[in-house]
């Protein structure tokens, strides 16, 4: 498939489709029209890459549906300075949209091997402002904090605390909590205070299980 097909596809996902599925973010949606998304799959699965669906990366892993990574920044609300610390690195696609929208970001992915591709494929493409570690992302990372954002692609059985706590005041934090398996929910905190976090509801998602320390 040429590259001109791959921006036809792109510009039919993002600029009709995921507006019509509710996503208006004019930041997210720009900054998601101007990563290939191609370029962060397998040759196998390049044909598929603008397929509003999560596809396989290998480890048991997945790069997230188009809607749930579109979703899940235009629920940060992020702005042009902010720093943001992301969990599950995956393929880097999450992380490349971040970096057209924020500052600086921080991403962790516990695959060493996922950490490895992803982390050259990102500076391959051009996105100094991005950092991958190899670690566990249930922990976070506490000396580089505190972050205005954290978001986390993976499913644990509640908020992470050191999540929570590495939150800067006024400080977003988006996600899913609930089963392995089952019924998840897509979870947004806001940091009030020091010790005052508002948690709000956003809706049913599915997501593989956030593994680590503070995971399963």
């Amino acid at each position: 498939m040429s590259d001109v097909d791959f921006q036809r596809q792109r510009e039919q996902l993002i600029r009709e489709e995921l507006p019509m599925l509710g996503i208006h973010d004019v930041a997210v949606l720009d900054a998601m029209m101007s990563v290939p998304r191609e370029d962060f799959v397998s040759k196998e699965m390049r044909e598929f890459a603008y397929r509003n669906a999560p596809l396989p990366i290998g480890f048991g892993q997945t790069i997230s549906q188009p809607l749930i990574v579109a979703y899940m920044i235009e629920a940060l609300q992020l702005t042009a300075h902010e720093r943001v610390l992301e969990i599950g690195t995956g393929s880097g696609y999450a992380a490349a949209v971040l970096a057209q929208i924020v500052r600086e970001v921080l991403t962790i992915e516990r695959h060493p091997k996922l950490a490895e591709a992803s982390r050259a494929r990102l500076k391959r493409l051009g996105y100094d402002n991005v950092h991958v570690i190899h670690s566990d992302g249930t922990l976070g990372l506490p000396d580089q904090a505190p972050f205005d954002a954290i978001i986390v692609a993976a499913c644990g059985p509640s908020v992470p605390p050191a999540l929570q706590q590495q939150l800067a005041l006024g400080g977003r934090l988006v996600i899913p909590v609930g089963e392995k398996q089952g019924s998840q929910k897509l979870i947004r905190v806001i940091r009030q205070d020091e010790d005052d976090f508002d948690f709000e509801e956003l809706g049913y998602v599915h997501f593989v299980p956030l593994v680590g320390e503070a995971g399963w």
